[in-house]
């Protein structure tokens, strides 16, 4: 085992300090405390827990729920029995108190010298300041808030371990609309718990894909039992929720900061009830009634046109349909008429000039000739024979008459 340096030999600063040569624990503690000790006395403020009474101390956690962080500390049990109230878990307090170290421990804690209740008017002060930071970041901005699905497919519920805001969603859903689903985060509504844990189940139920509307309900209560719905953190993570949100706090005269960031806010958890789904009856009687409007816009419409049909039917072109052809027909037959006509005078035209060029042409046909007795002489090779001193004995000929040739020779 190794053993611890010798005091003599401890570095005199912890810059000198190293792993060959190290400050005990012993060492470091009281130094600690004496750095500690010289820090001045603080007001500080916090919400209470886990209060403890032991002889003449108070022993306590002060929270700030605002970023989760907490500090061990003690009060002068006659200055908490001076507060007037019953110093209980979730109490916001303002203590006096100077930091202190305990040495054997090794933990810090505020020793409380004074202590004050926040005032009514201290909170509401703060929430109005909190509340107008938001709203210039426009948490608050219409342009942000989604409609509410008309049927959503499972609702996410948020809502306290007991009362009754659970039991008025579900019921006033169910009687409106009997296939709704709820997927329900049961939290603490009140106290230091109830911010971590509904924010926590806001953002569980936000990742559930098949949850269409959130809704977050609590039964009304007191404004300092509502605090929790207009802490910071839990309203940037409902205005971080892409799920739409219904905020159903049932506090009509202040409104949380929930309220004003949510898509919806809900007058009562009842309400709420009534407000994510549709009224499955009323639905059904507006079914009924568009079916009755259409059928009827319907039947008007084929009366109409079956009007339209009848008048069209008794107008004289509809009954007799071949009169309106009656004009044309004559018309093309006056045409046949005159096309015959100049188609038989053309004809005739022509016929006349065929057989005036058809005499024309017998007359001076060398078959005419021959028809009178006359005959043409030719050589074998196909030579007409002009001039009897073209031909000698015994040369061939070939003699031409109207009907056919004739072999001869020349003597």
């Amino acid at each position: 085992m190794t053993e611890s340096p010798a005091p003599h030999s401890l570095p005199a600063t912890a810059g000198e300090t190293s792993a060959e040569r190290p400050w005990p624990v012993r060492h470091l503690s009281p130094k600690i405390g004496d750095f500690i000790s010289r820090l001045p006395a603080v007001w500080v403020e916090g919400q209470v827990l886990n209060v403890k009474r032991w002889r003449h101390l108070v022993f306590l956690t002060l929270r700030d729920t605002d970023e989760n962080m907490s500090i061990s500390a003690t009060l002068p049990a006659r200055e908490a029995e001076a507060l007037g109230i019953d110093l209980v878990d979730g109490t916001r307090v303002v203590i006096h108190a100077k930091p202190e170290w305990w040495t054997r421990s090794g933990s810090l804690q505020l020793a409380g010298r004074e202590v004050r209740q926040v005032g009514l008017g201290d909170l509401l002060a703060r929430l109005e300041a909190l509340k107008e930071a938001l709203a210039r970041e426009g948490l608050f901005d219409l342009d942000r808030k989604v409609p509410l699905p008309f049927i959503p497919r499972t609702v996410g519920l948020v809502c306290a371990t007991q009362g009754d805001a659970e039991h008025d969603v579900v019921e006033n859903a169910t009687r409106r609309w009997p296939g709704v689903h709820f997927e329900i985060r049961r939290v603490t509504v009140q106290g230091p718990r109830a911010v971590p844990e509904t924010t926590a189940a806001i953002r569980e139920l936000d990742s559930v894909p098949d949850i269409d509307v959130i809704v977050v309900a609590r039964g009304g209560g007191s404004f300092e039992d509502l605090l929790p719905f207009s802490d910071e953190a839990l309203v940037r993570a409902a205005a971080a929720c892409e799920t739409p949100l219904v905020s159903a706090i049932g506090h009509e005269k202040d409104s949380p900061l929930l309220d004003l960031v949510a898509d919806y806010r809900a007058s009562t958890p009842t309400d709420a009830g009534k407000r994510i789904v549709p009224d499955a009856a009323a639905e059904a009687q507006g079914l009924a009634r568009a079916r009755r409007t259409m059928a009827a816009a319907v039947e008007r419409h084929v009366a109409r046109e079956m009007l339209g049909l009848r008048t069209m039917r008794s107008r004289p072109v509809l009954a007799r349909p071949e009169a309106m052809l009656a004009p044309y027909a004559e018309a093309v037959a006056r045409g046949r008429e005159r096309s015959t006509r100049a188609m038989t005078g053309v004809l005739d035209r022509a016929g006349a000039s065929t057989r005036e060029l058809t005499a024309s042409l017998r007359a001076l046909s060398p078959l005419s000739t021959l028809e009178r007795g006359f005959a043409v002489v030719r050589t074998p090779e196909g030579g007409v024979i002009r001039d009897a001193a073209q031909v000698s004995a015994g040369d061939a000929l070939r003699i031409r008459v109207a009907r056919g040739d004739i072999e001869a020779t020349a003597r």
